[in-house]
């Protein structure tokens, strides 16, 4: 079982304060489903001759989870959950673990289902 998963929010016309207000909404639902550990998504090594902190890529989380699928299947819910709540507003949400990825965004029900039952059993090994 894989134990962390890259999340990456977004919303069409959406500038980088409201991305970081969203991904706030969505860190704190994750943490209320009990995931182990749900923190900003570095952006990567800080430039030569900067000082030493971590800047987080907006819309992005890292989150870890624990050892079973039902850990990644609740991540799953709880950003299917927030897609719907965008109304019209397109919203997408990238998944990776280990380089795979699941985007979803205007995709049916019955299509989300199917590609999420299919990412989730890819990373649900026993």
């Amino acid at each position: 079982m894989t134990s962390a998963v890259r999340v990456q929010l977004g919303e069409d016309g959406a500038d980088a304060e409201r991305v970081d207000q969203l991904t706030g909404y969505l860190r704190s639902e994750l943490i209320d489903r009990g995931v182990a550990e749900v923190k900003a998504l570095p952006a990567g090594p800080a430039p030569p001759g900067s000082r030493g902190f971590d800047v987080a890529t907006v819309g992005g989380l890292l989150v870890t989870l624990g050892q079973s699928a039902e850990g990644l299947r609740s991540v799953v819910a709880a950003v299917r959950e927030w897609l719907s709540r965008g109304g019209r507003v397109k919203r997408t949400v990238r998944l990776e673990i280990d380089g795979d990825v699941l985007e979803l965004s205007e995709a049916t029900l019955t299509d989300q289902d199917k590609l999420v039952d299919l990412f989730v059993s890819r990373h649900s090994a026993s």
